[in-house]
């Protein structure tokens, strides 16, 4: 029950986010082929430029729960106050990696005309990074202390400003011009920024302040800073490589042709609105993990443990049957008014197989990874996911460029990592390496 009330309103949350870029896709898809996938390739590379920081900052969820757990709640608010410090200090590296990664599309063989779309959508979903990285530490930071409900007050505010400013930019409506890619970058943007302005009216709230020593949380904490460092920066550079191989491998598979790139866009727009719900869950477990090891109650951390598993095993049962019986229905939903789709249906609906085959896999990923972050086993986590992302970016290099063989060879090769990832994550969590006292404290000293 406990899990529950604390995941429940971060699905509904992350339910938002994956709605608010499946939206955005759906839209492009009203307009032609190549605005979808553009939309795919620009959001994609411009969480890849930024993943490093989102890794790192998300750790503040876990942070606050464990200083919550061992009874010094007024170090709670200072996490924040060293996530601002540092997203602040992120600035001038943003601004160098935006400059980097804009070029990158025009060398991976896309159509013209889709560069330039993916090159625009890119520029204005950066020129909001900070934002976003500030809204990631404080919605991080409410997730730890147990407020959940204030992250999906929050993100589905964001999502109801998002979605009709969307609409109205992107189609030319309600006196706006019609901008099409660039109005759905900027939507995105706006929304962002006032959903921020509403977690910082709670962060605010007499009662959080009182409670939480928030007015005295204002200043550098070289020890805090330290320890958020040093945990965060695994999950930060995991993130960040991981999302480095799946974009590289993602332009790869868009080199095959149009046809190859939308069915990719197709495919994934279904695995992020079934995907991210269940990161929902993946924080409500890091901040009940974080808790339980900040107050040593290990056996509290087993209870969690078979809550865990049994949602998120029945949620990915629930989706296996509907993508494979619903296949061809789910694919038509991105049918453009006009011209042959025969192709991207087909291919579409063979890799909507795969992705019904690696979304049990992706529940126990989730879970085993929630866990073993909130009990601070990031550098593992970190070797072991990193490894297997970089080997599959290998492999799929020969299949793609080097053998030629179809798309279907490649979606494959994409399933098999995805499952071998669920293996070694839960050898590693029956292993009880995580539980291990001296590591424990490890994590808990400043």
């Amino acid at each position: 029950g406990e899990l529950m009330r604390l995941a429940l309103p971060m699905v509904v949350s992350q339910g938002t986010f994956a709605v608010m870029i499946f939206t955005d896709r759906y839209f492009m898809s009203q307009i032609d082929p190549v605005h979808m996938a553009a939309a795919l390739g620009g959001g994609v590379a411009s969480f890849f430029s930024f993943c490093f920081f989102v890794g790192l900052f998300s750790y503040a969820n876990a942070l606050a729960a464990q200083y919550l757990g061992a009874g010094e709640p007024k170090k709670c608010p200072k996490v924040v106050t060293q996530g601002l410090i540092m997203t602040v200090m992120s600035a001038p590296f943003l601004t160098l990696i935006t400059f980097l990664v804009a070029g990158v599309f025009a060398g991976m063989g896309h159509d013209p005309a889709q560069v330039e779309l993916e090159r625009t959508y890119y520029l204005i979903l950066m020129s909001g990074a900070l934002i976003t990285l500030a809204k990631v530490c404080i919605s991080s930071y409410f997730a730890g202390i147990g407020r959940t409900h204030v992250v999906m007050i929050c993100d589905v505010f964001g999502l109801i400003i998002n979605i009709p400013l969307c609409y109205v930019m992107v189609f030319g409506k309600l006196g706006f011009p019609a901008l099409g890619i660039v109005g759905a970058g900027i939507s995105t943007v706006v929304a962002s920024l006032l959903a921020l302005l509403l977690f910082v009216s709670f962060y605010f709230r007499k009662e959080h302040r009182d409670r939480f020593g928030v007015n005295e949380s204002f200043s550098l904490e070289l020890r805090i800073l330290r320890r958020f460092w040093r945990l965060g920066f695994p999950s930060g550079l995991e993130l960040f490589l991981n999302v480095a191989a799946f974009n590289l491998f993602l332009l790869m598979f868009q080199s095959y042709g149009v046809a190859e790139a939308a069915a990719a866009a197709i495919v994934f727009n279904w695995d992020i609105l079934s995907f991210v719900p269940m990161i929902g869950l993946h924080v409500g477990i890091i901040s009940m993990i974080g808790r339980f090891v900040g107050a040593r109650d290990m056996a509290r951390t087993n209870e969690v443990m078979t809550a865990a598993f049994a949602v998120a095993l029945a949620y990915g049962v629930f989706l296996a049957t509907t993508y494979i019986v619903f296949r061809f229905p789910l694919v038509e939903v991105f049918a453009p008014p006009s011209g042959d789709f025969s192709a991207i249906r087909n291919l579409s609906a063979f890799m909507m197989i795969g992705l019904s085959s690696y979304v049990i896999a992706d529940a126990v990923i989730l879970v085993s990874g929630g866990i073993l972050r909130g009990a601070g086993d990031t550098r593992w986590l970190m070797v072991a996911s990193v490894t297997l992302h970089w080997a599959m970016l290998v492999a799929q290099f020969f299949i793609i460029r080097v053998f030629g063989f179809s798309p279907k060879v490649s979606w494959l090769a994409f399933v098999v990592m995805i499952l071998a990832i669920a293996v070694v994550y839960a050898w590693r969590l029956r292993s009880g390496h995580w539980r291990d006292p001296e590591a424990l404290e490890r994590v808990m000293a400043e």
